[in-house]
């Protein structure tokens, strides 16, 4: 007996079989007004006016100015909802000061659908890891500013007539039109700064928007650009790859058994990151209505971040010594871990190893669409789209210079708990005439590309005959996406180190990672990128164009996943005197075509070769179909109480990497990660139930709660491969983590408030629990699913009146499981962020706003267990000011 399918029929027949007692009367069409907004409380109340109205589970963010979300990333705003989440990092790159993902209801952001006006936008990243080898489904929001956004809505409960993908719901950001103004002639702009403390730097930020629509409305166009640089500088205590494991093989248990078994830092390191981000874009609209029942548009819209940055990492290099050599007498082991330890020089051994890594970067994102809405009589219309999107992240260069030191010079450490950073010291020489050997890897072209055109075809049709049936919703989507990574070029390293070693120097910043606390080495040289740059291009050969042999086209790092994807649907919508709801089934039919590659040592098996080693080409193809029923119901129990209640089944791809990422792993500590082409989509069965009283104008209190039950979640394992060494130019051995597919469940609750407080002042406030468990146990035992925090609150207070406006907002997160560092688990420990603004209307064409956000200059912490932690992450605080024009 299929039990999943048993449970979801019994509760949407339960559903069907209220309404169908229920009191019928003749359907009402209900539209929501266009609504001119221009404060705090008029954005709260339209967002209340819709998810009050929807049928189904609804979310709204509307603008506070017509297009001006309460914040400068639409993520940023988001995390204020019951139910959603956000972080700032899509790999183990560690947190930043920007919101980048968004989750929902406790799981992974790969689960969360984003759409722009319905459709999909092809995304990717400026960082390399996230360019290459972990590329999720999920959307980079830090190329979505928040002012080309009109209002954004969080679908939690599925519906027949949604796209498919989202297990957990949907992300709807909604962009301006033109005939929507109310004026035949528009403009606004903003001039403004962003003051970073922490990089102490102030940069500019504009934008402005254009709309002209004719007086007759049936033609209107609208452009909109932006342009914003900031420059940002991340302090921090980073372990690479965690903790390892003393085995007994290891030459130190022979001299000291009693460490057999306890884990010991593989690389301690005092970590600095600065880069300049600078986005700019725009967006084109087009409104053409040639008749009163048909309306055209065509959209345009394009962003791109450049993002180049410098990585420093000072690393105490445990992975060198702490298998061979005894520590002195007296080292503590506490609880599996090598808690204190301090290690005499030995002639010979380097206790240090430097990375400093300069890179090129940059994403943007892109689409087109056409519209078409016809309204083909007074019960029926259609509505039309096709279009193309493309996501497109490149690091074009990378200079990288890795250099040994503190030869002979001993080393020592002090473990105080995940909480706080590590205690360490390394003797030695620490200078540049302290460098011991020179090396140098990844000068190699990566680049990720993402596309997708599609079509789709919505009906839908009003019935007049006085039933319970009100309306029908009928369609068909096609997309053909294509994901894929390319890594077809790079240099050949020359002497180096000769033209380096003399080079500019700079050192790490006063003061630097003061806010993380701990004793570890802070005044530290570096490369100026300048030197390092210079150096590496002038002694590397570039190669382009030769695949062969004698190449640098890095087949290991390439992979493509190709998706075709066909779904139809059919949705009836029900109305009676107090309800209302719908039942719908989409039928979705998916066909992927995987292509991969495999390191091997036998050239007789190898399809291709370069520098790189020797590999096969792996093809594999997957073919997927599912029917995909939901149900929502609607009582409006009296005139300010209103129930939800919902049942679904959602299902969501693997991850791109996840299918076709060829193995791939770091030289320092011989881990990695790799592809599974073999993984099953995740399928979701959901309940949901919520009640809801508009006790007054603005006001709200809701409580509810959910339930999904999810079948092949995605967990990882951890195997061991053979995989090529830019070190050693041989094959070696690493532990690589791989998806595979494990059962999970989440069970919560979310509970939300909103009252104005006399005419001028508000609260709001929000609380979710969420407990999720996974079949799949992590190596340390635990069964934690991915993305799940199980307390999630935000608290909020604001003052509006005819000039002045002012909001301050705390939102709260509890630890959650990531994924694996290496083969370790990798978590993120509880962080709550403090923001403000301040508003003031100066004349009805210049308002001013000064925007504060992580005011509380939070450290994000993350960790290995209870005993040992990964990184801490400081990035100060950030001031946005600007001036705002309207015409």
């Amino acid at each position: 007996m299929n039990t999943r399918k048993t449970l979801l029929s019994a509760a949407i027949v339960s559903c069907i079989a209220f309404s169908a007692h229920a009191q019928q009367a003749a359907p009402t069409a209900t539209d929501l007004d266009t609504v001119t907004v221009t404060g705090i409380r008029g954005s709260m109340e339209k967002s209340l006016d819709t998810k009050r109205e929807a049928n189904a589970r609804v979310e709204v963010v509307t603008a506070e100015d017509v297009g001006k979300l309460p914040a400068h990333n639409v993520a940023d705003t988001l995390q204020r909802l019951p139910g959603v989440n956000i972080s700032s990092s899509s790999a183990d790159e560690g947190g930043f000061d920007e919101a980048d993902r968004v989750s929902l209801r406790g799981t992974s952001p790969s689960l969360t659908q984003t759409l722009i006006n319905g459709h999909t936008v092809g995304s990717a990243d400026w960082f390399v890891l996230s360019q290459g080898n972990n590329v999720g489904r999920s959307v980079s929001y830090s190329l979505l500013p928040s002012e080309l956004v009109s209002s954004v809505e969080v679908n939690k409960s599925s519906q027949a007539k949604l796209q498919d993908g989202g297990t957990t719901g949907t992300v709807n950001i909604i962009t301006r039109k033109p005939l929507e103004f109310s004026k035949q002639f528009t403009a606004e702009g903003s001039i403004g700064m962003v003051r970073s403390d922490q990089a102490k730097s102030n940069d500019p930020q504009y934008s402005a928007l254009f709309n002209y629509k004719n007086e007759e409305n049936t033609f209107g166009v609208m452009v909109q650009g932006f342009s914003q640089k900031r420059e940002l500088r991340r302090e921090a205590q980073e372990i690479p790859g965690g903790f390892f494991k003393i085995g007994p093989k290891d030459p130190v248990a022979l001299t000291n058994p009693d460490l057999i078994g306890v884990n010991v830092p593989g690389l301690l390191g005092s970590t600095l990151f600065e880069q300049t981000r600078e986005r700019k874009g725009g967006l084109v609209s087009l409104q053409f209505k040639p008749t009163d029942t048909l309306t055209l548009g065509l959209n345009g819209f394009s962003s791109e971040l450049k993002a180049n940055n410098y990585n420093r990492n000072f690393m105490m290099f445990g992975n060198s010594f702490a298998k061979v050599q005894a520590p002195n007498p007296g080292y503590v082991v506490k609880d599996g871990v090598l808690t204190n330890a301090t290690y005499a020089g030995v002639p010979g051994t380097n206790y240090a190893v430097y990375d400093m890594i300069y890179r090129e970067s940059k994403a943007k994102s892109s689409y087109v669409t056409f519209d078409a809405d016809w309204q083909i009589s007074d019960s029926l219309t259609a509505k039309f789209q096709a279009g193309s999107t493309k996501g497109t992240g490149e690091t074009p260069r990378q200079y990288i210079a890795e250099v040994t030191l503190a030869g002979g010079g001993g080393a020592s450490w002090a473990t105080h708990g995940s909480g706080s950073p590590i205690d360490w010291n390394v003797g030695g020489d620490l200078s540049p005439n302290g460098v011991t050997s020179f090396g140098t890897w990844g000068n190699q072209q990566v680049t990720a590309e993402d596309k997708e055109k599609w079509a789709t075809l919505d009906f839908n049709q009003y019935l007049n005959d006085g039933g319970v049936l009100s309306s029908l919703d009928f369609g068909v989507r096609f997309a053909d996406h294509k994901r894929e990574a390319l890594s077809p070029e790079g240099a050949t390293p020359g002497d180096i180190w000769s033209a380096l070693k003399n080079g500019a120097t700079s050192n790490y910043p006063n003061g630097f990672a003061g806010d993380i606390g701990g004793t570890f080495p802070r005044n530290i040289w570096y490369f100026t990128p300048g030197a390092l740059k210079e150096a590496v291009t002038n002694n590397s050969t570039w190669l382009a164009g030769n695949d062969g042999p004698t190449g640098r086209h890095n087949y290991g790092a390439e992979w493509r996943v190709k998706e075709k994807n066909f779904a139809g649907y059919v949705q009836a919508n029900f109305r009676g005197d107090w309800w209302s709801g719908n039942l719908g089934l989409r039928y979705v039919n998916i066909k992927q075509d995987i292509d991969t590659y495999n390191a091997v040592s036998n050239a007789a098996d190898a399809d291709v070769s370069s520098l790189f080693g020797m590999w096969e080409r792996m093809a594999f193809q997957n073919k997927r179909n599912r029917v995909l029923p939901s149900a929502n119901i609607k009582f409006d129990l009296d005139d300010n109480l209103v129930l939800r209640v919902a049942a679904s089944q959602t299902q969501t791809l693997p991850d791109y990497s996840a299918l076709g990422a060829s193995s791939y792993g770091s030289d320092l500590n011989r881990t990695g990660g790799g592809g599974n082409p073999n993984l099953k989509p995740t399928l979701s069965t959901n309940l949901d139930a919520n009640l809801e009283w508009y006790f007054m104008p603005r006001g709200l209190l809701s409580i509810g709660a959910y339930h999904m039950d999810l079948k092949d979640y995605i967990a990882f394992d951890v195997v061991s491969r053979q995989l090529y060494s830019e070190l050693t130019n041989q094959l070696e051995t690493y532990q690589i983590s791989t998806p595979i597919n494990a059962d999970g469940k989440v069970t919560g609750v979310e509970v939300a408030y909103e009252q104005p407080i006399g005419e001028y002042f508000g609260v709001n406030a929000n609380y979710t629990y969420a407990n999720g468990t996974t079949a799949h146990t992590w190596s340390d035992g635990s069964h934690n699913l991915l993305g799940t925090s199980k307390n999630t609150y935000n608290v909020g207070a604001y003052f509006e009146n005819e000039r002045f406006g002012a909001r301050v907002s705390y939102t709260h997160r509890s630890s959650f499981l990531i994924s694996l560092s290496g083969t370790n688990p990798y978590y993120q420990d509880d962080f709550g962020t403090l923001s403000a603004s301040l508003s003031f209307k100066a004349t009805d064409w210049l308002s001013i706003s000064l925007d504060g956000l992580n005011l509380n200059n939070p450290t994000y912490k993350y960790y290995q267990t209870a005993a040992i932690p990964t990184s801490f992450y400081s990035n100060g605080r950030q001031y946005y000011l600007n001036f705002r024009f309207k015409y």
